[in-house]
Formats: structure tokens, C-alpha cells, sequence
């Protein structure tokens, strides 16, 4: 072939490779901003309207949602956003759904009526349910009837069946690799583990460095915790860059004891407060938010599963001004109430 042959062939090759990623690059974004959820909290007086808050998800390229009951006019505002959606059943609804026709009825009532045009992804059910609590022994029948419901109205394909839980349940877990459930929480979480196994479900887990560092300040560096140390070395040899992934490999640790090796985890909650604890500022949380997030969509993982994005949900949307407990559960809001953004970040 002549030589400018063999240029203009080497021209038209690279045009056609710049424009094929012209054409995919607006499809990665997407897909980055998509690997952040926020949950969506309602326990304010002051709140926006729920179609005002889908649009804010909209207009942040906020690609998944974790609501913590079947809001009707939130269910109605998300129809055709394409946003994927996260419901929680609450723990003091566990022991009405150990009746499969309330179950078959709750899924009826808020899943299959909006299902055509809503992106339902998982349903939580039961939020950080611990050993010795009342709802113990409801967990698990409900867990089933609600999956039972959702393959009747055959939606299984689209809609994982799992719970929430918190850190707590799993203890020894520096090294990460030691850790493990305790008794008295394998007693009821293991028959939870293996019905996910099952069913190809993952483990949802709200995992926070904010408490972990307050639960012992003394011993865990702030940087640490924010993702802006140089990491760990923890005994077994292994380095760990942030708390974030001790914790979150220490949830895999007792997975793997627990005979569930395969079993994915999706951090269901994570978040910084701005004000009312220990280290609450505006400029940790900001920190918090924005290296999580570039952590979790990014492809290095943590050292027991690396190599690939974290499916996070952000906690919260807004500041909850009605919300129970210490002071610094009112402001984890990524959001004010008026929708204004407290921190600069860019969701993917």
C-alpha cells in the first residue's frame, strides 16, 4: 500500500476510535454516577415536596435512591426517572409480614402497582435488627414471605430480597480478616446469610467510620477515618488505606466464616455529620463525602475484594430536624433543607 494510503487509513482508524468514545464517554458517566445512591430520610417538618426531591436526585446525577417506607408520593415522583430504588421495611412491621397474605398484601400495595416505570432494586427488610431485640425472631419469616410475594408477582428478576445491618454484629475484626458475627448474632443472621446465598442476594450493611472513630478516638487516627492517611498495616500483614475498608472487610471476614463467600455486600449507609459530636464539622464531613465517594467509584476495592466499584448509598439527602437520638444524628444531610448543596461533590 503507498504510504499515504497507509496515513489517511491510519486517519480515518483514529477518527472513528475518537468518536466510538465521544459516543460511549456520556455512557461511563453515567454509570459512575449511578455507583453512588443517597438515602432519602424523611424525618423533618421542612422538608421539599417529594417531586421536588426526585428532581434534585435528577439534576445531581444521583443515580439511586434508599427510602425507608413505601411513600406513596415519593413512589409516584420516581415513575420513569430511571432512578434505581432501595425500600425499607421498618422493624416494627416485621412481625405483621410473618403473615405471607400481609406480605403478599404489602407487596401488592407498594411494589406491583408502580413496578411498570419504578426501578425497585432491593427491599431492606428489617433495619439493623440486633441480637436481643423483640424483632429477632420475625426477621427471617419475613425475609421469606416478602420474597415469596415478589417471585408470585414475578418481579424476582428485578427485585433482590435482603436486610440491613450495622458493623456491630461482627466483632474481632482487627485484623479485618479475624473478624467474625458474635454468638448471639450468628444464632439469628446465619439462617438470614444462607436464604441470601440462596437466592443470589446480597448483604446490606450501613457501614460508618464516624462511629467506629468515636467508639474509640484514642486509638483510631481522624485521618484514618477520612480517608486522607497514608493507611495501616494491620497484623496479618495487610494495608488498609482507610477505616471505611477494615470495616467493610471485616463484614466479608465473617461472610466467609459464616459460609457465605460469594456473598456481595452493599454499603447501605455511610455518612459524616456537620455538627453535634465528636469531629462533627462541615469541613470533615465534606472530606468524608467527597474521598468516599471517589473511593467507592473507583475500581481498587478493598484488599479482600479488589478491583471493582462499591455500590454506597450516601446518608443522607437532607438534615432531619425531627430525628431521634444524639444530636449528631439531625445533620448528616449532604442537602439543607431549602435544597441547597452543604458540600461541593460530584456524585460519580
Amino acid at each position: 500500500m503507498h504510504f499515504s494510503n497507509i496515513y489517511k487509513t491510519g486517519k480515518a482508524l483514529m477518527a472513528s476510535i475518537l468518536l466510538l468514545l465521544v459516543v460511549l464517554m456520556p455512557a461511563l458517566q453515567i454509570t459512575g454516577a449511578q455507583s453512588v445512591g443517597v438515602c432519602y430520610g424523611r424525618n423533618g417538618n421542612n422538608l421539599p415536596a417529594e417531586g421536588e426531591v426526585v428532581d434534585l436526585y435528577k439534576s445531581n446525577g444521583i443515580g439511586r435512591m434508599r427510602i425507608y417506607e413505601p411513600n406513596e408520593a415519593t413512589l409516584q415522583a420516581l415513575r420513569g426517572s430511571n432512578i434505581e430504588l432501595t425500600v425499607t421495611i421498618l422493624n416494627n412491621e416485621l412481625q405483621a409480614l410473618n403473615d405471607a397474605a400481609a406480605a403478599t398484601a404489602w407487596v401488592q400495595k407498594n411494589v406491583q402497582p408502580y413496578s411498570a416505570d419504578v426501578k425497585f432494586k432491593y427491599i431492606a427488610v428489617g433495619n439493623e435488627v440486633r441480637p436481643g431485640a423483640a424483632e429477632v425472631g420475625f426477621l427471617l419469616p419475613a425475609i421469606q414471605n416478602i420474597h415469596s410475594a415478589i417471585v408470585a408477582a414475578n418481579l424476582q428478576g428485578q427485585i433482590k430480597v435482603s436486610t440491613a445491618i450495622d458493623t456491630t454484629l461482627v466483632t474481632n475484626a482487627y485484623p479485618p480478616s479475624d473478624g467474625v458475627y458474635t454468638d448471639p448474632a450468628n444464632q439469628f443472621i446465619k439462617p438470614v446469610i444462607d436464604f441470601l446465598v440462596s437466592n443470589g442476594a446480597p448483604l446490606l450493611v450501613n457501614v460508618y467510620p464516624y462511629f467506629s472513630y468515636n467508639d474509640n478516638p484514642g486509638s483510631i487516627d481522624l485521618a484514618y477515618a477520612l480517608f486522607t492517611s497514608q493507611g495501616v498495616v494491620v497484623p496479618d500483614g495487610t494495608r488498609y488505606p482507610s477505616l471505611f475498608d477494615a470495616l467493610l472487610d471485616a463484614q466479608y471476614a465473617a461472610l466467609e466464616k459464616a459460609g457465605a463467600p460469594n456473598v456481595e455486600i452493599v454499603v447501605s449507609e455511610s455518612g459524616w455529620p456537620s455538627e453535634g459530636g465528636n469531629q462533627a464539622t462541615p469541613e470533615n464531613a465534606a472530606t468524608f463525602y467527597q474521598n468516599l465517594i471517589k473511593h467507592v467509584t473507583s475500581t481498587t476495592g478493598t484488599p479482600k475484594r479488589p478491583g471493582k466499584a462499591i455500590e454506597t448509598y450516601l446518608f443522607a439527602m437532607f438534615d432531619e430536624n425531627l430525628k431521634a437520638g444524639n444530636a449528631d444524628e439531625k445533620h448528616f444531610g449532604i442537602f439543607t433543607p431549602n435544597k441547597q448543596p452543604k458540600y461541593q461533590l460530584t456524585f460519580g
